[in-house]
């Protein structure tokens, strides 16, 4: 098995950080899922997104 982090082939049964190599990896991945590094594409539905509203800087 081959780490997709970095790219070190490993035998997944070695590893309790599967599909990581090690628990470094692991971490790496999920701070980048956390730093919004990663993203899962969406389709923008146009209907779905609420129309602007004029703002009057004056009110309180």
């Amino acid at each position: 098995m081959q780490c997709p982090i970095c790219n070190a082939t490993f035998a997944p049964e070695k590893s309790d950080a599967k599909p990581f190599c090690s628990r470094r990896c692991q971490q790496i991945d999920l701070g980048r899922w956390l730093d919004e590094a990663y993203s899962m594409p969406t389709e923008l539905d146009p209907d779905a997104i609420p129309p602007a509203d004029d703002f009057d800087d004056d009110e309180d």
